[in-house]
């Protein structure tokens, strides 16, 4: 296969940099030294599942024990981990070589693993995060123990960013999806379910010097406000998913530090297997139906912003500023669509959420009460976080609340979310096809001209407020507090945020 793209001109217009591991002191130095990180948990994962999806916490415990072939540093650049270099052959197939690492047995990463790690996750059966991505990859060869060359059947400029995903790490071959054993900074040593999971130093770790940590007990506050309690107390050193009424007083207080970021959104996707939702007209109906300030006020005590139009930031070189209000609040418009979709005097339906975490409630009463102002009777069903995944993923609801990020500060990372083609997932809308999308999304991948991807992602941009697979509701910020004595710990940017528990192999106690 021969695709003719320029390489070199796609890395320098996403910043991505092959290899570039920062190697952090000797090794005498590390870890057992370090001390435990008692990190707060806002929930226990609901799967250890290496490959599918079950939120933050359980995208962070993964981050501790296994890695990727790539990765992002704190700077939100793609770097090597598993995979120290990567390139485009003549033939357009991609390229990876590996580093010297080990699994937690001891024994070498190969490139067999590799392969059989993207065979696996390819299987229609796997239920993995990125296995709609990987059926796109059509051969992998292993010509020697350090190369994997990945033969795909049109040109992906993305590919390598997926294996950044941290759904997506190599695994050992023939280990069970929810093995112990990884080939990240920390191991698996003991679990009590539901409430706590113990990980301590793997000394074989690849980085020199990494982790600095001797172990990390991460445990589970599922109440918000248990878990800045327990910050403020010292029972932890360092906290996940701050909730937004508590961000100032951990600002203010002279032994704490928060680390906050704007990147993760708020939006609201449809069960678009059957009616009402399954209307396009219903659909756009809803996101002019509510006011996205009051969300902003309600649940993030005004630290973030409405979203009218797809979650992508004016920072980006994709922002579009004459689509930024397209989902703008107008509640005639949006029962002159209720009507004209055959539904004037409105219809009872069930909005699915969680009260596990207060900004999808607060986030869920607000479009109850907007909704009701145009006909749209909204019952809220509310479980606790897993139900709720399962349930999303089940197609068990008539519209839900959620809130995420993209896979990353491409526009393709917003495929999680909006594609369609992808298998279900509760971060996306359930039943609901996106065929136009879903090819503007395949367009995008198979280009690396920077000026050619923002026409595609703009007439994607046109297409999804047109259809409305989703509907964008507000922009949060989303931090992390700790210790003002604990560094090396680095909320990453924007669309990144969640990734940022890679940086727990350079955190240190002080």
């Amino acid at each position: 296969m021969t695709t003719g793209f320029n390489r070199r001109g796609f890395l320098a217009t996403t910043g991505a940099v092959a290899g570039g591991l920062a190697f952090l002191g000797p090794r005498k130095l590390m870890a057992q030294e370090g001390g435990t990180l008692r990190f707060a948990l806002s929930t226990f994962p609901p799967t250890f599942d290496a490959w599918t999806s079950g939120g933050t916490a359980a995208g962070t415990i993964k981050l501790m024990m296994h890695r990727g072939l790539v990765s992002y540093g704190s700077d939100g650049m793609l770097r090597g981990e598993l995979a120290e270099s990567w390139d485009v052959d003549d033939e357009g197939a991609w390229v990876f070589k590996l580093r010297d690492a080990t699994w937690h047995d001891g024994s070498p990463v190969t490139a067999e693993d590799v392969a059989w790690t993207v065979s696996e996750v390819q299987k229609p059966d796997s239920a993995a995060y990125m296995q709609g991505q990987f059926a796109r990859i059509t051969t992998v060869e292993t010509p020697d123990d350090k190369t994997v060359r990945m033969v795909t059947a049109e040109p992906l400029a993305v590919l390598p960013g997926w294996f950044a995903h941290y759904h997506m790490p190599i695994l050992k071959k023939g280990e069970a999806p929810d093995t112990k054993i990884g080939s990240g900074p920390f191991m698996l040593d003991k679990v009590d379910r539901g409430v706590s999971i113990s990980l301590k130093a793997y000394d074989g770790y690849y980085k020199e010097g990494l982790p600095k940590l001797a172990g990390i007990e991460a445990t589970v506050y599922a109440d918000e406000n248990l878990r800045v309690a327990a910050l403020e107390a010292g029972d932890v050193d360092l906290a996940e998913y701050v909730p937004w009424q508590a961000m100032a007083q951990i600002d203010e207080n002279e032994n704490l530090r928060l680390d906050g970021v704007d990147g993760p959104f708020m939006y609201l996707t449809f069960n678009g297997s059957r009616a009402p939702f399954d209307n396009p007209l219903v659909r756009r109906a809803v996101a002019h139906a509510i006011k996205r300030e009051d969300i902003v006020q309600a649940a993030f005590y005004g630290r973030g912003g409405a979203l009218e139009h797809l979650p992508i930031t004016e920072q980006s070189e994709f922002f579009n500023p004459d689509l930024a209000n397209s989902w703008n609040y107008d509640p005639e418009k949006a029962m002159a669509l209720l009507a004209e979709a055959g539904y004037p005097d409105g219809f009872d339906c069930v909005m699915l959420a969680t009260a596990q975490y207060g900004m999808h409630q607060s986030t869920a009463e607000v479009c109850q009460a907007y909704l009701s102002m145009v006909g749209i009777n909204a019952t809220l069903d509310l479980p606790e976080w897993a139900t709720r995944v399962k349930k999303g993923n089940e197609g068990q609801f008539d519209l839900a609340v959620m809130g995420t990020t993209a896979d990353n500060n491409d526009p393709d990372g917003l495929g999680n979310v909006l594609d369609g083609s992808l298998p279900a997932n509760f971060s996306r809308s359930y039943g609901l096809e996106t065929p136009e999308i879903s090819e503007l999304f395949a367009k995008g991948r198979a280009t690396f001209d920077s000026e050619e991807r923002k026409a595609i992602y703009k007439q994607l941009e046109e297409v999804a407020i047109e259809t409305t697979p989703i509907a964008g509701l507000a922009w949060r910020s989303q931090g992390y507090g700790m210790k003002a004595s604990v560094t090396g710990f680095t909320n990453l940017p924007g669309q990144l945020t969640f990734y940022s528990g890679i940086t727990l192999e350079e955190t240190v106690l002080g």
